[in-house]
């Protein structure tokens, strides 16, 4: 099948690298010319596992085809994906300028039937808003009514998770499509039966249903699934006070089969490009039909909240004023296997140690470049605070002369360190670990002191426990 793709963000990238995989001609669109020339050159500008191998497989076999022409990439496919930004307007709501742009466009220059996909997250309703607009483009051009250059518009979330996106999408647990039930919605219907049925050949994957449900159920899903990751911080900050270990109780309760153990980590918050969005869009599209959504707002108060209690545990140890004191910090992405710095935990911790004056050396094994232009452009009205932070290229060189270690990002590398040589090299052996990697009776018999989230800060010596 011909696909165009509109937009080569993380979604849009993901999502025709896929389909030429399986053997469609995809044509992806950005109107960004530095991404078109990186990926023109063997290049990927996100860092996604397996992505760039996948691309260069499908580009050498002529599958996939990189361009900045708008009107080409609209006579190409007969299926046209959306994949867009939607990034939050200043009120928490989406914005849907470059949704309904690309739909305009696909009004302009359409030559034929054309199923129009919303792949990017939006609010209930879009659908329509982008029907409106291809709508009044071929009415302009005179072409209104009919099936000749008709169209139909789907709703067909993505279920991503930066760090497996490839394989999310090549062996999805489901594909959710909404289509209108009309003579248009059935055309579009058998395309789409058709896109998808490699995906469904051990069993049927897709669930149709009806536009709204399907955006609305992109929103519930990342809803939920930020609830369960706030929801165990306010277990954990509780735990930090009655003394209990939360990932003991993390494994009483994910037991449950009701319950599972999946998004039950304490942490220092979430973060990405949906979870901070789409809880917000959402709280947004509850207030614009007079509801409250009281449960999501505390979600999202908790994980403002959160990022600040590492921060939290490093002055209770160390006082207020940090000056001269130097901080290793590992981890900058908002979670493994990928380069992404938005709403990333680091960037508020970094930014309060520098605040309170401290030095700040610090490594990710790929958001490195990503990392030192976000900070500039977070810091650039504090110059002598970016002067004082480093990104270096090891996690070794994060430590020497360091006076403790802060953990930000779970990254494999980080998970079995020799801690003897760390201990060696920080001043003192001290580490505030905001995803728990270690074991905190295991930090003290090595001497080292160990604070985590919602864990007990083990003392051997006295042996007692006290809070971190």
């Amino acid at each position: 099948m011909k696909i165009t793709i509109i937009g080569t963000g993380y979604v849009g990238l993901v999502t025709g690298a896929c389909l030429a995989e399986i053997g469609n001609d995809v044509f992806c669109l950005d109107v960004d010319q530095r991404k078109i020339d990186i990926l023109n050159s063997g290049g990927v500008p996100i860092h996604e596992p397996g992505l760039q191998e996948m691309i260069a497989r499908t580009r050498a076999h002529g599958r996939i085809t990189f361009s900045t022409d708008v009107k080409a990439s609209v006579e190409h496919g007969d299926v046209q994906f959306i994949a867009v930004g939607t990034p939050p307007d200043e009120d928490g709501s989406a914005d849907l300028q470059y949704v309904l742009e690309a739909a305009r466009n696909i009004g302009r220059y359409s030559n034929g039937f054309k199923v129009v996909v919303d792949k990017s997250t939006v609010p209930v309703g879009t659908a329509e808003r982008v029907r409106g607009v291809i709508a009044a483009e071929l009415a302009a051009r005179g072409l209104g009514g009919g099936m000749t250059h008709g169209f139909s518009v789907v709703s067909n979330p993505e279920f991503l998770k930066e760090g497996a996106a490839v394989d999310d999408f090549m062996r999805p647990d489901r594909i959710v499509i909404g289509i209108d039930d009309d003579a248009a919605g059935q055309i579009a219907r058998e395309k789409m039966k058709r896109l998808y049925a490699p995906f469904n050949r051990n069993h049927e994957r897709t669930l149709y249903m009806d536009v709204r449900s399907a955006e609305f159920t992109k929103y519930a899903a990342n809803a939920m699934l930020a609830t369960r990751i706030s929801f165990m911080n306010e277990m954990s900050n509780l735990a930090d006070r009655v003394g209990a270990d939360i990932e003991q109780v993390r494994r009483g309760i994910g037991s449950d089969p009701r319950i599972g153990y999946h998004f039950l980590y304490a942490g220092v918050g979430y973060g990405g490009s949906c979870f901070p969005k789409d809880v917000q869009a959402l709280v947004r599209t509850a207030g614009e039909n007079g509801h409250n959504l009281r449960i999501l707002e505390a979600v999202e108060a908790v994980n403002h909240e959160q990022k600040e209690v590492l921060v939290d545990k490093i002055v209770a140890r160390l006082g207020a004023d940090l000056t001269g004191r130097t901080f290793a910090v590992w981890g900058l992405a908002f979670k493994p296997n990928t380069d992404d710095m938005r709403e990333a935990p680091s960037r508020r911790l970094i930014a309060a140690l520098l605040a309170r004056g401290a030095r700040v050396r610090a490594y990710d094994p790929v958001a490195i470049n990503e990392a030192r232009r976000v900070f500039a452009l977070d810091l650039a009205d504090a110059p002598d605070a970016l002067a004082r932070l480093a990104f270096v290229t090891s996690q070794e060189e994060t430590l020497v002369g360091a006076d403790a270690l802060v953990i930000v990002t779970e990254w494999k590398e980080f998970k079995s360190p020799d801690f003897t040589h760390l201990k060696s090299v920080l001043k003192a052996p001290v580490i505030f670990d905001g995803r728990n990697l270690y074991e905190p009776l295991a930090m003290a018999e090595l001497g080292i002191d160990y604070y985590a989230i919602g864990r007990p800060y083990v003392q051997l010596d006295t042996r007692t426990d006290a809070r971190g």
